[in-house]
């Protein structure tokens, strides 16, 4: 073998066990709260050689495990129901009824949202109604917490993982507080984006110069709008099941009951169109 040969040898081999150095110490997920703090600390040293930094850091090392996230995970209940069903359990009607008072009293800014991205005023009141009541009711646990339970959890680890990773860019950049509650996955402000849409839908709509989907109706409405267009939305086309933007909506949430109803609600919100 010449020394080009040995030299490539060499080379595959620290390679190798640089990989599987790495793997071996990869963060293992659980699926109880038994080796949460175990996972915590090689995430923590995982994480801080892909660059995150000291103030998210510190924020995952003050996490616990979050049984109510657990709990909620694994007891989605209400998306097995007949439509019908679910509609009624989401208080449909009142979603209708408020949402048009919301379009009528804020009707400059959800005619300047259809204008930069194409979505009318519907379907974003239906979600924001569906989410949260119209931002009555955010959620009451730790986002942070709630995000690193799921990401060491067996269930649905990697997909949590880039979100936790998103999460604690966004207490990086000051977007999000190692304090800031959100709901039981983990999602955060008035239409409920997980940290992972906020990196990449989150828009400032009212101009101040940040992006705050927890206190800023006009930036959680033009975020959902943004997530609508990128996801295939084309302005001026139906949004009901069968009808080209629907599709949109389903990239919105994966439960067939979710979306027929959002579509269902904005149609009645926004009246004939």
């Amino acid at each position: 073998m010449n020394l080009g040969g040995k030299a490539r040898l060499f080379a595959a081999i620290f390679l190798s066990s640089v990989f599987t150095a790495g793997a071996a110490s990869a963060a293992t997920c659980g699926n109880d709260a038994s080796g949460f703090e175990r996972w915590k600390t090689s995430f923590s040293q995982e994480a801080a050689a892909r660059g995150v930094g000291q103030r998210a850091l510190n924020a995952l090392a003050g996490t616990t495990y979050a049984r109510k996230t657990i709990a909620a995970d694994r007891g989605q209940k209400s998306f097995k129901l007949s439509l019908n069903e679910f509609m009624q359990k989401r208080g449909s009607a009142t979603i209708v009824s408020q949402g048009k008072k919301h379009k009528a009293q804020k009707a400059s800014l959800f005619a300047a949202i259809e204008r930069q991205y194409g979505v009318p005023a519907g379907p974003l009141i239906a979600i924001w109604g569906m989410e949260t009541g119209f931002g009555r009711f955010l959620g009451d646990q730790n986002t942070i917490s709630a995000v690193a339970t799921l990401a060491y959890d067996c269930r649905r680890s990697e997909f949590f993982t880039d979100h936790l990773y998103a999460a604690l860019q966004l207490i990086d950049r000051g977007i999000l507080t190692p304090q800031a509650v959100g709901a039981a996955h983990g999602e955060i402000g008035q239409t409920q984006f997980l940290p992972g849409s906020v990196l990449k839908y989150g828009v400032d709509g009212d101009g101040d110069g940040r992006i705050d989907m927890v206190r800023s109706t006009a930036d959680a409405l033009a975020s959902t709008a943004n997530f609508l267009r990128a996801h295939g939305w084309r302005p001026g086309a139906g949004y009901q099941e069968g009808e080209p933007n629907f599709a949109a909506i389903q990239g919105w949430n994966a439960a067939t009951v979710y979306q027929q109803a959002i579509a269902l609600m904005g149609r009645d919100i926004d009246g004939a169109r």
